[in-house]
């Protein structure tokens, strides 16, 4: 999954990191990461709406945080320590959208490179 789109994902998370540094809300990296994306064109779209469907009826909506070209789902967070639930999380984004990469981005790291996941299924 080391593709040029992902690369450049981590390229702009690492750029907000470097700059703002740990310890501020999702919603602030969130902002930050949305305009790094947007400096370097990157086509996305921001709390995407998507459903959760069980036997063919949709039980629930849940919001991605961000879906990068149609193609990428980017959970982001801010935590000293990634709880498992996070990863589960963006496994049942990816199996409910159909798509097949997503990155979980942990701004609460110290090194942001520590901080990131990539997931394909």
């Amino acid at each position: 999954m080391n593709d040029f789109l992902t690369q450049n994902i981590i390229g702009a998370a690492i750029e907000v990191h470097r700059v703002l540094g740990s310890g501020l809300l999702e919603s602030i990296y969130e902002e930050a990461l949305c305009h790094e994306l947007s400096l370097r064109e990157i086509a996305f779209e921001r709390q995407t709406e998507i459903e959760v469907v069980y036997k063919g009826k949709v039980i629930k909506r849940q919001r991605l945080d961000l879906l990068i070209q149609r193609e990428v789902i980017v959970e982001i967070k801010s935590l000293s320590k990634l709880p498992e639930v996070a990863s589960a999380q963006i496994l049942s984004y990816l199996k409910a959208t159909g798509l097949k990469r997503g990155l979980l981005i942990n701004f609460g790291a110290s090194r942001l490179v520590d901080g990131i996941k990539r997931f394909s299924l």
